[in-house]
């Protein structure tokens, strides 16, 4: 299903061009402009996508133009945190099928790591257990096995100080 939602998402970006003002893009009109070897009409159609549609270049782009703001900003993060959606966790294995394995439900597992993300960041957030923070940036991936995990930058209030950094880094290994 995913895969006919994105289809007709690229579709109506491909005949929506015009509408999109991609003509207006200056990256391309710079590799136009460069490529004096290029004749643009040879080339087939060209479809632009523009910065909404996520993982373009476009968006990627964007996504880390944000993230040097950030550190030019607010200097560098304070704490690196990974987290990697398990697939014993109850409220995945609750919800599959008896005999069912929750590789073959990529929209559970996605559901359900995204609800604990949003939990995290508001308990990081609002519950200040590593005391107020300026701000914070996260990404959501996806592993080669299939399990989405993600990359969370924080900013403190307060830096740590080195004899602070033993008593926050751990690491947990689920059992399985």
């Amino acid at each position: 299903m995913y895969v006919k939602v994105e289809s007709e998402r690229l579709r109506f970006i491909a005949l929506n061009q015009t509408k999109l003002r991609a003509e207006n893009y200056i990256h391309l009109q710079d590799a136009i402009r460069n490529d004096a070897d290029l004749d643009p009409n040879s080339l087939g159609q060209m479809v632009i996508l523009p910065s909404s549609f996520v993982n373009s270049t476009r968006y990627l782009h964007e996504y880390t133009q944000d993230a040097f703001t950030y550190v030019r900003n607010y200097g560098r993060p304070d704490l690196f945190i990974t987290i990697t959606c398990n697939p014993a966790w109850p409220e995945i294995t609750t919800e599959l099928i008896p005999g069912q394995n929750s590789t073959v439900r990529h929209d559970l597992t996605a559901r359900v790591f995204k609800v604990k993300v949003q939990k995290l960041v508001a308990l990081l957030t609002k519950g200040k257990i590593f005391s107020d923070m300026k701000c914070f940036m996260y990404s959501i991936e996806g592993q080669k096995r299939g399990l989405p995990h993600v990359h969370l930058l924080l900013w403190l209030m307060e830096k740590l100080r080195p004899n602070q950094i033993d008593e926050i880094i751990s690491a947990e290994i689920p059992n399985l």
